[in-house]
């Protein structure tokens, strides 16, 4: 067996653990992505518009089940490979784009709580960038025979020109007069603050010398700030990833809902014009958030003549260009892949260990039609649930044939959202995460 399909024993028990729980893994997603080519290309392209000090914004949309966070974090986990740096949170109620009482604030720190670079992707990757760039600072400092302080200020002067940029550059001054006398406690601060932290002014301006914090109204100024620090501190841009998107549809105070769409047109104005500087945002969300008239991104009129997909899009033609990537289900075929690849992944990535024949796969797809019909290609996770259970079942009592558990298996589709509506009440990430793996 080629060593170089081996799959490492934490990839392979993180990708089949989370999917037996219904979720996403976090690790080991190359081993289980099938199809999808076009939207990844699409995706490859935005990443380097990106790395290039461009921008980009798209609004990954598909049903209840259609494997948008799956998508979401296969891209991330391309950018991160490209050297990008990512961030990426879910909106809930308390976590908005735009809003008071802290909730933007709130999202702005979740992202950079999740902040994440190649070296670190599980996130807790500011304190690191930070590093880097004072790294970087003091080699160009050696090397030019200059103080590293007059190196510093020089390159934060960029970060100066835009909102909020001063009290940014000050801070990240803060840190290198931490790192420089051996004072833990200002680094501390100083990281505290670019996480959005600090809850009053008073309390900043005693530990960091600076008069302003990050809060609400500053939620999206600050991210272009870091998306051209982490170009300072030597990466090649920020790519924001913001899941569960239809929390704002399900904002019911009109005018709260539609200053969120506000703040979701400046993001897509200043994406498409060029104003923001290796910045890039994904967000995902269901069909009625893009196209519910009355509550959805297509109820802002400015939203909806910039989202409306093209007219010249028909049956069986595709459009990856836009700012819209609308996620199918599986085929049968990439259906008969994946189970594919689960089975390698159980059997650690040496196939000659693998317990069951395609004739099992076929034989356990017709099962799963029979019993699930339409759901068993939009929304697997049941299907793939069982087939893991199915694995285990086999490797633990090999006295039994896969056909034997087959004639006993009963498989029930995922009931969904009690309403009947694409999206569950409370949205939680378990119903829309297992998906149809269909990358």
């Amino acid at each position: 067996m080629n060593s170089a399909r081996q799959i490492r024993p934490r990839d392979r028990d993180v990708v089949l653990q989370s999917l037996r729980a219904g979720l996403v893994p976090r690790r080991g997603l190359q081993h289980i992505q099938v199809g999808r080519a076009g939207e990844v290309e699409a995706l490859l392209c935005d990443i380097e518009r990106i790395a290039d000090g461009g921008s980009a914004i798209r609004f990954i949309i598909g049903d209840y089940g259609a494997g948008k966070t799956f998508f979401l974090n296969l891209v991330r986990s391309v950018a991160l490979e490209k050297q990008l740096v990512t961030a990426h949170a879910d909106l809930t109620p308390d976590r908005r784009l735009q809003c008071s009482g802290g909730r933007a604030r709130a999202l702005y720190a979740e992202l950079m709580r999740n902040l994440s670079s190649r070296s670190k992707p599980e996130g807790g990757a500011l304190s690191a960038v930070v590093e880097r760039f004072v790294s970087s600072a003091l080699g160009q400092a050696r090397t030019e025979g200059r103080r590293p302080d007059a190196v510093i200020q020089e390159r934060l002067e960029k970060l100066g020109e835009m909102v909020g940029g001063y009290d940014f550059a000050q801070v990240v001054s803060a840190y290198w007069k931490g790192h420089d006398t051996g004072n833990d406690r200002i680094k501390s601060d100083a990281v505290r603050w670019l996480r959005g932290e600090f809850n009053a002014r008073s309390d900043a301006r005693t530990a960091l010398g600076v008069r302003t914090i990050i809060d609400d109204a500053g939620f999206y100024d600050y991210l272009k700030l870091m998306a051209l620090f982490v170009r300072l501190a030597g990466y090649r841009g920020l790519l924001i990833t913001l899941d569960e998107m239809v929390n704002l549809y399900k904002i019911n105070h009109s005018g709260s809902r539609n200053s969120n769409y506000e703040q979701v047109l400046r993001i897509f104005n200043d994406s498409l014009q060029g104003i923001s500087v290796g910045l890039g945002f994904l967000m995902g969300g269901t069909p009625d958030l893009l196209l519910d008239t009355r509550r959805g991104l297509h109820s802002f009129e400015a939203l909806r003549s910039r989202l409306a997909q093209t007219g010249f899009v028909r049956e069986g033609l595709v459009d990856f260009s836009g700012p819209v990537l609308n996620l199918a289900s599986l085929t049968q075929e990439e259906i008969f892949l994946l189970l594919s690849k689960l089975r390698v992944v159980y059997a650690a990535g040496d196939e000659t260990k693998c317990r069951l024949p395609d004739e099992a796969l076929y034989a356990y797809m017709e099962h799963c039609n029979r019993r699930l019909g339409e759901a068993y290609f939009r929304t697997p996770r049941a299907t793939i649930k069982f087939f893991l259970d199915l694995l285990f079942i086999l490797d633990q009592n090999p006295g039994v044939s896969w056909r034997e558990l087959l004639g006993r298996l009963e498989i029930h589709p995922d009931p969904g959202p009690a309403d009947g509506t694409n999206e569950p009440e409370e949205a939680p990430k378990e119903d829309d995460e297992l998906a149809t793996f269909r990358l």
